[in-house]
């Protein structure tokens, strides 16, 4: 199988269960390849579990959903040393975060403490449990949800919490033909057959493959002046850290390789730049309360910087 093939048959077993999604579906792939995670952003009840989970079904993985709450402790998600009364010693029991897809369902219900016990499993790859260190299964992705900011029972994830998410994917409402699709398919889709499209070895060799996408050096500026045009707006009260140009580098890659080249074009930065740079810049307080959003911001400073003719 080719290093192209391998996205297009998890992109189109994905679409046999979720309807009209092409745009999220293209986004977790890239996020995927790249070795990022996904905050992906929606009202109730449009599918956002569903797509996480025929994802994860679609690339031959496990899957995990965890549904967090303010009493969930990080032993529950991570995983805890217990007792065996059979061998007479302790063993590690490995927690749900075990798994290739980990979706965490409103994030911003748990508590401060248990979202910082995930913090190593999402940058490292890794997990430590009482002094031992534990590596996670490759491929390994998590997508997660939050609620609206200031809804009740939620904890607001902090600025270091967000930076972990390579991307934030807005996820909208069916246009109305494909919600009447929804409902002509409604008993299949309740209950999907699902089959791995492809196995996890041909995923880890898709990352391989992506990190040898060649970068220019114009293209390695172009997204450092999109990411300084950001941090110098006036709006701005922080700016997007140094690890939205590394993503900006990392999921341009993806998107090259996933159009079949081998070499980024500044028009690959310019589509990951708003679901990357958005959610790291944070507005003044001022700005917030004249109803200015990041992505205006954003998109301002995708038009204001020139882009590079190679």
């Amino acid at each position: 199988m080719s290093e192209l093939e391998t996205p297009r048959k998890i992109a189109d077993s994905v679409e046999s269960v979720v309807v009209g999604k092409r745009d999220v579906i293209e986004k977790l792939l890239i996020a995927l390849m790249a070795g990022g995670h996904v905050l992906l952003e929606g009202p109730p009840g449009i599918g956002k579990t569903t797509m996480a989970k025929t994802f994860s079904f679609s690339m031959g993985g496990s899957f995990n959903r965890l549904q967090l709450t303010p009493d969930l402790l990080p032993s529950d998600i991570l995983g805890s040393n217990v007792f065996n009364p059979k061998t007479g010693g302790f063993e590690i029991r490995e927690g749900p975060m075990f798994a290739n897809v980990v979706m965490l369902d409103e994030l911003n219900r748990a508590t401060p403490r248990t979202q910082a016990a995930m913090l190593e499993a999402m940058q490292e790859g890794q997990v430590s449990i009482e002094g031992s260190t534990i590596p996670l299964p490759r491929p390994f992705i998590a997508i997660a949800t939050q609620l609206p900011a200031g809804a009740a029972g939620t904890y607001p994830l902090t600025e270091v919490q967000i930076d972990r998410f390579a991307m934030r994917v807005p996820m909208g409402y069916p246009s109305p033909d494909e919600e009447k699709l929804i409902l002509t398919h409604i008993d299949a889709l309740d209950f999907p057959d699902v089959q791995p499209a492809v196995k996890p070895d041909a995923i880890n060799k898709l990352i391989g493959a992506t990190r040898s996408v060649l970068v220019s050096d114009r293209v390695k500026e172009y997204a450092v002046s999109i990411v300084n045009s950001v941090r110098s707006n006036p709006d701005i009260r922080t700016g997007p850290s140094p690890r939205a140009t590394i993503w900006l580098y990392k999921l341009g890659r993806a998107k090259a390789l996933l159009e079949g080249r081998k070499f980024v074009l500044p028009d690959d930065i310019k589509y990951v730049a708003p679901d990357v740079i958005s959610h790291r810049a944070v507005l003044t307080p001022e700005a917030e309360g004249e109803g200015v959003s990041s992505e205006k911001l954003v998109a301002e400073a995708l038009n204001a910087v020139p882009v590079p003719k190679e």
